[in-house]
């Protein structure tokens, strides 16, 4: 049976991870995902878990020893933001390439420099091609649920993936909302135990983890990877649906936002998509059709899916919360331009930059964004493809 409790987003994260009870977790701290390791090691503590916790000398190190700990047969986490996520990035590609479903929880925060401890995604998005899953919570609810269903995912015989679960610095990790959680035997039922089919510490079948691989295997090796984050997209679906019987909580993909006969639609990720529901709404009762679809998993990224749902409307936005200095588009625009374009779609599309460094963003800003694509609907002009949202030019 479910309960209600008031909780922040990083004690959300640790709460579930504490019904989960891994194995082995490495951590070094640093702002804002530093409460994350804090509560948990309070578990630790007071012997409400049995997981070896260790305390490190670097965020590299945190990620070396899950690495470590996955490669020998035990399930593994870590958590991180910002600075430390870019410590880890070769460790990033190495959890990867060797099938390891360890899980990192992500607190959002902007890279330096300028230094800056607030949210913006380029921590994330930076990693987005290391061969990760990347799964994204609006709510601290999400941030709880999306924990809870990771390692069903990431584990998977079809996956064996390392998976990033993200909130939004500060926005979710620290404040505090009303959420519902699960008993603690629902949770260890859902997970289940871990019961790897090749690792370090199985006498009976010898192997190497991050062998050298000659040009004759290195292709392979990395389609087979390919193959399996394709493969997370059904099994991600899968799992949510299992979830759903648990939680009576239904997560998709992606989630469409009063779509329905949309005109005008912005696709976004996170935290900002609550003050953009409020913003759809308050347009629908000025006579505007809009609608939202709201990203939730980001790697593999779910093109079709999405073209699909925006095959009506007549003009889109994509938001993204930072910048990829590319001159020409941000990374949600990359994949949504690329998979309208794929589709053959026939409506105008805009990329948005919002909310650096923690910039706020307001119903207003959404509102906005919507006006621009009314205005470009009805002249026909789009002018500039790639604008910033909320900035002093």
């Amino acid at each position: 049976m479910a309960r209600r409790d008031r909780l922040s987003g990083n004690e959300a994260v640790s709460e579930a991870l504490r019904q989960i009870n891994p194995d082995v977790f490495p951590a070094f701290p640093i702002t804002p995902s530093t409460e994350i390791p804090q509560y948990f090691s309070k578990y630790v503590a007071d012997g409400k878990v049995d997981t070896e916790f260790i305390t490190v000398e670097s965020e590299h190190s945190s990620m070396s020893a899950a690495i470590g700990a996955e490669s020998a047969g035990a399930r593994s986490l870590t958590a991180t933001s910002s600075c430390g996520l870019a410590y880890m990035w070769e460790e990033l590609y190495i959890a990867a390439s060797n099938r390891l479903p360890v899980m990192l929880t992500l607190v959002n925060r902007a890279l330096s420099g300028p230094i800056n401890i607030n949210c913006d995604h380029s921590d994330s998005m930076g990693a987005r091609d290391a061969g990760w899953i990347q799964v994204y919570a609006e709510n601290n609810q999400e941030a709880y649920d999306n924990c809870v269903m990771a390692y069903r995912i990431a584990e998977h015989k079809d996956v064996r993936l390392p998976i990033m679960i993200c909130q939004d610095g500060f926005i979710t990790s620290h404040a505090v909302e009303n959420i519902m959680l699960l008993e603690d035997d629902e949770v260890k039922n859902f997970v289940g135990e871990y019961k790897p089919e090749n690792y370090l510490l199985n006498s009976e079948c010898p192997m190497a983890v991050g062998p050298y691989s000659v040009t004759n295997f290195y292709m392979e090796a990395k389609r087979a990877q390919a193959q399996a984050l394709h493969n997370a997209k059904a099994v991600t679906l899968e799992v949510a649906k299992e979830f759903a019987k648990v939680s009576g909580r239904e997560y998709g993909l992606f989630e469409e936002y009063r779509m329905e006969d949309a005109d005008y639609a912005i696709v976004i990720i996170g935290s900002a998509a609550g003050t953009a529901k409020d913003a759809v709404d308050k347009l629908r009762e000025n006579g505007m059709k809009a609608g939202l679809i709201k990203v939730r998993l980001f790697r593999p990224f779910p093109g079709e899916e999405i073209a699909e749902a925006l095959k009506n409307v007549k003009a889109v936005a994509i938001m993204d919360r930072t910048e990829s200095y590319n001159d020409n588009v941000g990374p949600m625009g990359s994949e949504i331009m690329s998979a309208l374009y794929k589709a053959k779609a026939s409506c105008y599309a805009i990329n948005y930059v919002y909310g650096l460094g923690g910039r706020d963003v307001r119903v207003e800003h959404i509102e906005e964004v919507y006006n621009a694509l009314d205005t470009i609907v009805k002249t026909g002009e789009v002018g500039d493809t790639y604008r910033y949202l909320g900035v002093r030019e």
